[in-house]
């Protein structure tokens, strides 16, 4: 018997489908990094623009302790968001002083934002333990972040006037320069209520014109002020809205101090801190300081 031929295979519906060539490949120089383009031969490379091996090759460990590179980090980082914070306080007061209250609110929101950045960064150093912090504590000597002249700016700027504090970087000129030089002008609440007079209010010339260097105190005329813009803020809107950074700046700055307090507490209790500082007590004084006391009272007063 004749074997039959086999029967033709039906073909596939792949198979009726026009053959497609397969991608080009991108052209030297496109998205793919590897093909040794343009990215690997930058004008300017990442690294180049934002200083990185400066940056990275900063931090000095001066123990084999595991944990020490944590608080150097920590600390480089809050002075880093304190550059950026007097960066934008300065900006804000130059808009205060030209009646610019859009931007002035633009540079307050982002300190706000920075200032969380900066109580988060005391959750983080708070994983030290007292075991770990004691592994590496002797190698800092009498270095403090008392010794920190970004902060003793920030604080000369938002209000807090007390030029005996300076004296501790009377060694190094530029920085005493710059912090007398700030002590010497108005502050950010001065150039407030220097607004509040430009709008018509009736503020004491004393609270206009004084001795910058010395601490502002609080003033029944400058709370009658303020209280009158939270009585009628459809009127004085913008007013409203700038007293309300000023609050926002000052509680988001008390909430840096007390996580601050509570994470010393925490690490090495109430010993006496590095550079001879008084430690957590010092802290725990520093929580009923206020930079605009006017607007504290004035809630009172509603």
């Amino acid at each position: 018997m004749t074997a039959e031929p086999p029967s033709p295979v039906s073909p596939s519906p792949a198979s009726l489908s026009p053959v497609r060539p397969p991608p080009a490949a991108p052209a030297p120089g496109a998205d793919d990094p590897s093909d040794g383009g343009a990215h690997l031969r930058p004008d300017l490379s990442y690294g180049a623009y934002l200083g990185l091996d400066t940056l990275l090759a900063a931090q000095h460990p001066r123990s084999d302790a595991h944990d020490e590179l944590l608080f150097i980090l920590i600390h480089q980082v809050t002075e880093l968001w304190l550059k950026l914070s007097l960066h934008e306080l300065r900006g804000t007061q130059a808009a205060i002083r030209a009646d610019r209250l859009g931007p002035a609110f633009k540079m307050l929101a982002r300190v706000a934002q920075v200032q969380r950045q900066m109580i988060q960064g005391w959750e983080v150093l708070s994983t030290l333990t007292p075991a770990d912090y004691g592994r590496f504590r002797s190698c800092l000597g009498q270095s403090s972040g008392f010794q920190s002249w970004q902060y003793r700016l920030l604080e000369y700027l938002l209000g807090n006037r007390n030029a005996r504090l300076a004296e501790v970087h009377r060694r190094e000129p530029e920085v005493y320069a710059d912090l007398q030089a700030v002590l010497a002008a108005p502050s950010l609440y001065d150039d407030c209520l220097r607004l509040l007079a430009r709008r018509g209010f009736a503020l004491p010339d004393d609270r206009l014109e004084r001795d910058w260097r010395l601490p502002y105190r609080p003033d029944a005329a400058v709370e009658a002020a303020w209280l009158a813009v939270y009585r009628d803020t459809e009127r004085h809107w913008d007013l409203y809205e700038l007293a309300e950074k000023l609050v926002d700046l000052d509680w988001r700055f008390q909430q840096w101090r007390f996580s601050h307090m509570k994470t010393v507490e925490r690490i090495i209790g109430f010993k006496t801190g590095t550079g001879g500082t008084a430690g957590a007590s010092y802290l725990v004084r520093a929580l009923d300081q206020s930079f605009f006391p006017d607007l504290r009272s004035v809630r009172t007063a509603l």
